[in-house]
């Protein structure tokens, strides 16, 4: 706890010039707590006097965007496992209820198990029993559970007799409702608890800051204590001379400049500027500063009336607000691309296990030194993430920090690490940062934090470096089977190379993905051009 509390205390330029011996055991890095922010805002002088500083609507642990929880994604999987519930029960009724089996039963006897199912999960969506309101109670989730699921049940009852139903299989009837119905509403316990403590861990509640000490960011705020829709973790402003130290509790942390590179930037959902629009100018200016982030960031427009303000509000803080800068969201493709990456990953990762025990053992024996080396290298919205490798290089020539990029005839790289970075080898043990979720198979490869091109660190080469850490960072990618592989050691190659994923991220899909795992064993085959 100590050396955890120490890490946290760090300041970014301790955390970015701190030396870790290539293959040294590196900690992942960790959401920093709520006291350690508090301490950028204030002298620490007890717990209670850090949660105040921190604000009514920052949470005590800070998740990263990559960490949370779209409601689209639990939704989806609540209404498919309710469907197999429902499914799995009609199939089991309906074939004890023939003598002769299900599959010798006639398609009458087995239509009306058909449509119920059917009718009951449609039912159930209609109703909104997938919604799960942040203040909806219990009792009022089952209640409408309930209801979609008795509604269809009346109507099969109403038209009974044109399914042949009787009297003498009324026994028969009633458990077929009333299993269903108790193991659906069971679910629903279990879906509203699971969803109730997702918002308290704050998987499902984003993370705001507010640009502008305004008369809107006075209304946003405020109307989030009440809903608590969203953390609000700070208040930004350029004219730090008129602006108070705290709207509503929640504190003004420093300028725009002081956003750009503050520490809670990456735990940042959506950055909302409050300027009003009609200040056109002091809009644009704010807007040009940050577009460097890769966070989404949002003009908060006025309200026209009450009703609708707390109607925006409902909805997660999102409207009323215009999307001006960030990766264009989509949940579906999003969902669909996490499948692609668990099913491939995963069988890649059996495929590989052979080769991966291969070149383990040759490491070992070819110099000293662990096997696996992990650098800290920029992820999902500039998240710091921990990439796994095969050790390439000697352990005493080893620069972990990333600065330095590989050469042509390197003499840090050993003679197996010469192998395996040529045939991307040494990748491989990425696949487990792919299973985890900090990685993908396909995206932007990750660079490590603070690399430098020459003199200079690459991210000041180019002015939309930070927007190919919109999506996540990929083993492959389009720049990778585009030639631009291995290191960028002139501004051009960075520049090409940040040009290229930023026109993947706006391209990003199921079947692009799906083309460039294709195309990279061709590329890595026939590249013999690029130092790796």
């Amino acid at each position: 706890m100590v050396a955890a509390a120490r890490k946290h205390a760090l300041s970014d330029a301790e955390r970015s010039t701190a030396p870790v011996a290539e293959g040294a055991r590196a900690a992942r890095p960790a959401a920093p707590d709520a006291e350690a922010f508090a301490a950028e805002i204030g002298p620490r002088s007890d717990r209670r006097g850090a949660r105040e500083r921190r604000g009514p609507l920052r949470p005590e642990r800070l998740l990263s965007p990559r960490a949370r929880l779209n409601g689209l994604g639990p939704a989806r999987a609540f209404r498919i496992a309710d469907g197999c519930i429902v499914g799995a029960l009609a199939t089991l009724f309906c074939a004890a209820a023939q003598p002769g089996g299900l599959l010798a039963a006639p398609v009458g006897a087995v239509l009306p198990y058909l449509i119920g199912a059917v009718l009951v999960i449609w039912s159930l969506d209609a109703a909104g029993a997938y919604r799960f309101g942040a203040h909806e109670p219990l009792s009022a989730h089952l209640l409408r559970t309930g209801a979609a699921f008795l509604a269809p049940v009346a109507v099969l009852a109403i038209g009974g007799g044109l399914f042949g139903l009787s009297r003498t299989n009324a026994l028969h009837g009633l458990i077929c409702i009333g299993v269903p119905f108790a193991a659906i509403y069971l679910a629903h316990v279990w879906w509203w608890m699971t969803v109730r403590r997702w918002r308290a861990d704050g998987r499902l509640t984003p993370n705001i800051v507010v640009v502008g000490a305004t008369k809107n960011a006075e209304r946003l705020i405020q109307g989030l204590l009440q809903t608590r829709e969203a953390h609000v973790l700070g208040v930004f402003d350029d004219r730090l001379d008129r602006a108070p130290g705290a709207i509503h509790g929640v504190p003004v942390l420093g300028d725009t400049q002081a956003l750009i590179s503050h520490r809670i930037t990456p735990y940042v959902d959506r950055i909302v500027v409050t300027v009003p629009p009609a200040a056109q100018g002091r809009v644009r200016q704010i807007i040009e500063r940050l577009r460097v982030l890769p966070n989404d960031i949002s003009l908060f427009l006025d309200f026209d009336g009450e009703s609708q303000g707390a109607a925006a509000l409902s909805r997660l803080a999102n409207a009323p607000l215009a999307q001006l800068s960030g990766a264009p969201r989509n949940e579906t493709r999003a969902f669909w691309k996490r499948g692609q990456d668990l099913v491939v990953g995963s069988l890649a990762l059996l495929a590989a296990l052979p080769v991966m025990a291969a070149v383990a053992l040759a490491i070992r024996l070819d110099s000293k030194g662990p096997i696996l080396f992990r650098q800290r290298r920029h992820g999902f919205n500039n998240e710091e993430i921990v990439v796994w490798k095969f050790r390439s290089m000697r352990t005493d020539d080893a620069e972990a920090a990333g600065a330095r990029q590989v050469s042509v005839g390197d003499e840090r790289v050993t003679r197996v690490g010469r192998f395996i970075r040529r045939t991307s080898l040494d990748e491989l043990p990425q696949l487990l940062n792919v299973l985890q979720g900090e990685m993908s198979l396909v995206g932007p490869r990750p660079h490590p934090i603070g690399m430098k091109t020459g003199e200079t660190e690459s991210a000041r080469l180019v002015a939309e470096y930070a927007h190919r850490h919109r999506l996540k960072p990929g083993m492959t990618g389009w720049a990778a089977i585009h030639g631009s592989r291995g290191p960028v050691d002139t501004p051009e190659s960075v520049r090409r190379r940040v040009a290229l994923d930023v026109e993947y991220i706006d391209r990003q899909s199921f079947w692009l993905d799906l083309y460039i795992l294709v195309m990279t064993i061709p590329c890595l085959i026939g590249d013999r051009a690029n130092v790796r």
